[in-house]
């Protein structure tokens, strides 16, 4: 089980924290969604999550350990809203070697599989593959890595409804292996899963109706 307790973030440079009193759990088969409107912190809640920032309170636990940060990046992989903009590698093979002294090619072939590029052409470059694809390869990049936590920050925000059906069913096959937390500000996307689902507002975490 990956369990939060009492989390807070409360960076020096605001006023107010921008998360307080969040405590939930996700257990691996069943992803988390999380939901709220913009500015609620729902990104910040996934960086926590992940160890790209520090709670200021409150402890994270995965398969009862208590994690620090450190100990959370190794195990987390993160796709952010419209990861293709963010692609700095020359081809698809470049892109995903990125971060690796050595990604054997076993690996690499599994992962694109898995996420549906299987027959890709590795030394095209990113930015020419369709959005579909563009989505699938950042989330191909961190399941290179064999995180057991993958955080998704709006996966399906700018594709079109043909292609957002796609990605929906690969999360899904994915939800199954791991545990995975999803933030989103159309929670209506999930509604046919069998999900656990909370409502981030006003930085406070409420299971949603």
């Amino acid at each position: 089980m990956l369990k939060l307790e009492d989390i807070e973030y409360h960076p020096s440079t605001s006023e107010k924290p921008i998360l307080r009193g969040i405590s939930l759990d996700a257990n691996k088969g069943q992803p988390l969604i999380i939901s709220g409107p913009s500015g609620s912190g729902k990104t910040t809640l996934i960086e926590v999550i992940s160890g790209l920032v520090t709670q200021s309170k409150g402890t994270i636990y995965c398969d009862n350990e208590e994690l620090k940060g450190r100990q959370r990046r190794a195990i987390s992989g993160v796709v952010f809203q419209f990861p293709e903009r963010h692609f700095i590698g020359m081809t698809v093979a470049h892109e995903l070697r990125l971060g690796h002294r050595r990604l054997p090619g076993e690996l690499q072939s599994e992962v694109l599989t898995r996420v549906g590029l299987g027959s890709i052409d590795i030394s095209e470059l990113p930015e020419k593959l369709s959005g579909g694809q563009q989505r699938r390869l950042a989330i191909a990049v961190q399941l290179i890595r064999r995180p057991k936590i993958l955080l998704l920050d709006e996966p399906t925000a700018g594709l079109d409804w043909s292609i957002r059906e796609e990605i929906l069913k690969l999360i899904k096959q994915l939800s199954r292996e791991q545990y995975m937390v999803i933030v989103t500000h159309e929670p209506e996307t999930f509604a046919s899963w069998n999900i656990r689902s909370y409502q981030l507002d006003k930085q406070i975490l409420n299971p949603a109706i």
